[in-house]
């Protein structure tokens, strides 16, 4: 480890919510069901290697993508395949595993890091169902096995509201991680940049770590997300490629090099104003929601969310985690209105424009619900996104480029650097209430189509 230099953003928002999960590990029974949901992973299109009634053991395929047959897509228990959703022109939505009371696992060969090549060792990772853990910038599609990455991210953080504390989760699986760690590096020619909370000492589980190069950042939300530590450490030029794994996910690497299994477990933040309890549970990789919040929630119309609420997925109270989320969050559906809505004052209102007497108690957390206070207007130039967002990009310019379709205008404005998630804060703020996030989304769409 080389010494870190402190990165300060000063552009970003802390949203400071009632219900953070307290420091307590819950191990979650078994869930009845599991499931593995291709809308997870954009640009893969599903080719089903299962059928119904089909017994599956842990790291059984269930698919692969049809543009990339090598990338499988294991099951993370064993079992029988229940069913297979559908929507729109037969897409498939939801595979789902009627799991059996004691998992049981492929079994794959075991790896000597020390004598594996990288192709080996790719492959290896291939078929275990575990590359869909590493993803590439710009994007933010699963790695092609067969590019070469300029350098491999890993944020050591979230700081998005009511984030999970990963040293915290990984606290006991110092182990597992350095070996995912040894696993990445065997494919890049670089050190792993791993990027920590600088608000906090570096810990020893990140502190210890072998072949890795420690970024500190130093600033609000989105502090945490990966493509802002990318853009200030290593930007992306056009043609350059850069992975990227969440934590929990390099320790899933590690435990499959450790015991040649594909081990899906890991933990995730129940969290909200309305858990009653708020705890980290230790489950499987696509189980139900079912279990986790039974008897542990207010009687309120809720809205339940696999993520965090700027950037996560609706699900239902049968619902399941997606495949990259590390919390589950539950907040007021807010479909209750007020006498003059947003024009009434109070205490409890928060508004990032200090809008309300709240401004005055900084420390201040909320129960914020999922009202938009508002409908969507004008799109107009008020200078509110950049005051969230930490890039040198002009956020502004280029969704005017995405909503015009000029690719070159996007190229130059800065969409290979870019995601959904860095863009989450400016819809927040925004007061035209216009869907930034998907205006994005449309321009990383195109974009693929243009540059496949």
């Amino acid at each position: 480890m080389s010494n870190s230099k402190i990165i300060k953003l000063r552009k970003g928002l802390n949203i400071k919510l009632e219900g953070d999960a307290e420091k307590i590990f819950i191990k979650n029974p078994l869930s009845e069901t599991y499931a593995i949901k291709p809308t997870d992973f954009r640009a893969v299109i599903p080719k089903l290697d299962v059928q119904v009634n089909d017994e599956v053991l842990a790291g059984t395929p269930l698919f692969h993508d049809k543009n990339n047959p090598k990338i499988n897509f294991v099951s993370p228990v064993s079992g029988r395949i229940e069913k297979i959703n559908r929507g729109e022109r037969r897409r498939i939505i939801e595979i789902i595993i009627r799991a059996d009371k004691e998992i049981k696992y492929e079994q794959f060969e075991k790896i000597e890091l020390d004598k594996i090549t990288k192709s080996d060792l790719t492959n290896s990772l291939l078929k275990a169902g575990l590359w869909t853990f590493i993803r590439q910038k710009p994007f933010n599609i699963i790695a092609n096995p067969d590019d070469e990455p300029k350098a491999i991210f890993i944020s050591g953080f979230d700081s998005s509201p009511l984030a999970p504390d990963y040293d915290f989760i990984l606290h006991d699986e110092k182990k597992s991680f350095q070996k995912g760690i040894d696993v990445l590096s065997k494919l890049v020619a670089d050190k792993i940049h791993l990027g920590v909370n600088a608000r906090f000492p570096i810990s020893k589980l990140y502190s210890q770590l072998k072949r890795v190069e420690i970024h500190e950042f130093l600033g609000p939300h989105p502090a945490g997300n990966v493509g802002v530590q990318i853009h200030h450490i290593n930007p992306i030029n056009k043609g350059e490629k850069v992975w990227f794994v969440n934590p929990q996910d390099v320790v899933t690497i590690g435990r499959f090099i450790e015991n040649g299994v594909y081990d899906a477990s890991k933990i995730v933040a129940l969290c909200g104003s309305e858990v009653l309890k708020s705890r980290y549970y230790k489950i499987i990789n696509g189980a139900s929601i079912k279990n986790i919040i039974k008897d542990n929630t207010t009687q309120n119309k809720l809205r339940f969310i696999s993520g965090n609420v700027l950037t996560g997925t609706r699900i239902t109270t049968n619902g399941y985690i997606g495949f990259y989320d590390s919390q589950i969050t539950v907040i007021p559906e807010g479909d209750q209105y007020r006498f003059m809505g947003w024009a009434t004052p109070g205490f409890k209102k928060y508004s990032n424009s200090r809008t309300f007497l709240s401004s005055l108690i900084p420390r201040k957390k909320y129960k914020l619900d999922a009202n938009l206070n508002g409908e969507e207007r004008a799109f107009v130039v008020s200078g509110q996104y950049e005051k969230v967002f930490p890039m040198n990009i002009f956020p502004v310019f280029l969704l005017k480029a995405i909503l015009a379709n000029d690719i070159e205008k996007m190229e130059k404005l800065g969409i290979y650097e870019v995601c959904e998630e860095d863009f989450a804060l400016c819809e927040f703020v925004c007061s035209s209430k216009i869907k930034v996030q998907s205006i994005i989304s449309r321009g990383i769409d195109m974009m693929i189509k243009e540059t496949n």
